[in-house]
């Protein structure tokens, strides 16, 4: 009697999950809310010119004006899902680099290596107390891109 119980309580759940899946456009690898994220869906990635003006002066080790620490914060709390947050952070951040034309190992700006300004741009939404989706659990506000060399 209880296998039955399990057998239907599992294919209820199952039912219950697909449905689900299809409804919120689970087809793929690829899916899931940081896929709401996508340029390609339609979703307008952030400019995040406070963050940029943030990343840039922190990074050559100036002090950062009041002002323009909290625009980067409003404009990253902006972003209302918060799966994009560290997305148009990265967006934001190859950007700088094509704006300054800058290679793997070289300077961003003098004073300033890549992988400085890189570090930097992730732990935006930690100075800035905004929430980010943290899949590891740690508590940690710092984008994930922030160990993968390719950013």
């Amino acid at each position: 009697m209880w296998m039955k119980t399990v057998f239907w309580g599992l294919l209820l759940f199952m039912l219950a999950a697909t449905t689900m899946a299809v409804e919120y456009g689970a087809r793929s690898h690829n899916s899931g809310p940081w896929s709401w994220c996508d340029p390609a869906t339609g979703y307008k990635v952030s400019a995040l010119t406070g963050c940029r003006a943030m990343v840039k002066l922190q990074c050559v080790g100036s002090q950062v004006p009041e002002a323009v620490l909290r625009d980067c914060c409003q404009q990253l709390a902006d972003i209302n899902n918060e799966w994009c947050r560290c997305g148009d952070l990265s967006s934001m951040l190859r950007s700088v680099y094509q704006e300054l034309g800058v290679r793997e190992g070289k300077e961003a700006l003098p004073g300033c290596r890549k992988e400085v300004m890189k570090l930097t741009a992730a732990s935006v939404p930690e100075v800035c107390k905004v929430p980010i989706p943290n899949p590891s659990g740690d508590g940690a506000g710092v984008c994930y891109w922030a160990a993968y060399p390719d950013v």
